[in-house]
């Protein structure tokens, strides 16, 4: 049996992404899913800049505060503090906080298998 207890506040935002991103899944030895918390400032994106897809993977964004924008190629999502959007496989999407919000988001996002699938999306 394994068990962890990870404060996120300890762990090492990873460089070089569109918004603070803290890789919760890496810090807690998890293989099977991926787990990351992120604080999104006005204007960012949540990973990856622009709609994309994955072939195989889920995505869950959990709102843990503020205000959730996703963008998909049908229409645009609000997604309030408290709730889930879901992303299926080979739907596109783009994970956002609005240029003209006036407070950072705070998501937990779980993703799983936890592999490197996603591409950009071009219609």
């Amino acid at each position: 049996m394994g068990y962890h207890l990870v404060d996120p506040g300890e762990i090492e935002p990873l460089p070089d992404r569109p918004s603070e991103t803290r890789d919760v899944s890496d810090a807690a030895g998890m293989e099977t899913i991926g787990m990351r918390l992120y604080r999104v400032e006005p204007g960012e994106d949540i990973p990856l800049t622009g709609l994309h897809y994955h072939d195989r993977q889920e995505e869950a964004f959990y709102v843990l505060e503020g205000r959730l924008h996703v963008e998909t190629p049908d229409r645009e999502y609000t997604v309030e503090q408290g709730e889930i959007f879901v992303a299926e496989p080979e739907s596109p999407h783009r994970a956002f906080n609005d240029a003209g919000a006036t407070d950072d988001v705070t998501v937990l996002a779980v993703g799983a298998p936890s592999v490197s699938d996603g591409h950009p999306y071009d219609p």
